[in-house]
């Protein structure tokens, strides 16, 4: 059964607490849950769309990008769950295992608890009170300096027409060879067997981040076939996603 998972990101209540505040933020993903449970990931990520399909939990999907033995990049679909569901995910799975479960979100608090700076004196709190004063002003500046590249990429997200991908490359400011390259491994593109041409994934497509431009060519000598040249484009939706990955940092 395929049951559609939110992709999204999760809204974080706003506590009074700081130590709240952190923990809410805290996830755990279904490779987590099989390796405490000692099942398989396949079937802990099934359970996990059954009881999606429910409404009885709301994980979050994504892909963990990893290579085979041929050197090949492959996707692998995890969900990532709050506290809450894992122990409905627990229960319906193994609930002879709840106390390992708890055990590993103890250790995950453990683990933020630790790193919070908590003012013992007036001195401590007045630096604590500086620093976190410089830190927002160093924001501030990045959300300053980041702003005319949002707008743009919210210009292109709502702009009509696609372009090719070395014009892509230009828009996102990195080298055409390179982007080519990042698209082939994270499966945007790829190569017929013998042919050089690029071809869009059908994924990408369905997804409305890439088309087909299809230019006709002259009919085969032998056969007299017709003959047509496909040539991926990035679409202002596909464009704005890869401006939001910021891919250009890890090229």
């Amino acid at each position: 059964m395929h049951t559609a998972i939110d992709t999204g990101n999760t809204a974080t209540v706003a506590s009074g607490s700081g130590i709240t505040a952190n923990l809410s933020r805290q996830v755990m993903s279904s490779i987590e849950i099989a390796e405490l449970l000692g099942k398989r990931h396949d079937n802990v990520k099934r359970t996990i769309e059954d009881l999606a399909a429910k409404r009885l939990v709301h994980p979050q999907a994504e892909d963990e990008w990893s290579k085979d033995k041929m050197n090949r990049p492959r996707a692998t679909r995890i969900y990532k769950v709050g506290e809450r569901d894992s122990y409905v995910i627990v229960a319906q799975l193994s609930p002879e295992f709840t106390s390992r479960l708890v055990d590993r979100w103890q250790e995950l608090e453990g683990r933020v608890v630790a790193h919070l700076q908590v003012p013992t004196t007036f001195a401590e709190a007045l630096r604590l009170a500086a620093e976190q004063v410089e830190q927002n002003q160093q924001l501030q500046q990045v959300i300053e300096k980041q702003a005319p590249k949002v707008a743009a990429i919210q210009r292109l997200a709502g702009a009509g027409g696609a372009i090719c991908i070395t014009d892509a490359a230009k828009h996102l400011q990195v080298p055409p060879s390179k982007l080519f390259a990042w698209l082939q491994q994270h499966r945007w593109i790829f190569h017929r067997n013998g042919s050089t041409r690029w071809i869009a994934y059908q994924p990408r497509i369905s997804a409305g981040l890439m088309v087909h431009k299809v230019t006709a060519l002259k009919p085969d000598a032998e056969t007299g076939a017709d003959r047509a040249a496909y040539q991926p484009l990035v679409t202002p939706k596909g464009l704005a996603l890869l401006a939001e990955k910021n891919i250009g940092a890890s090229l």
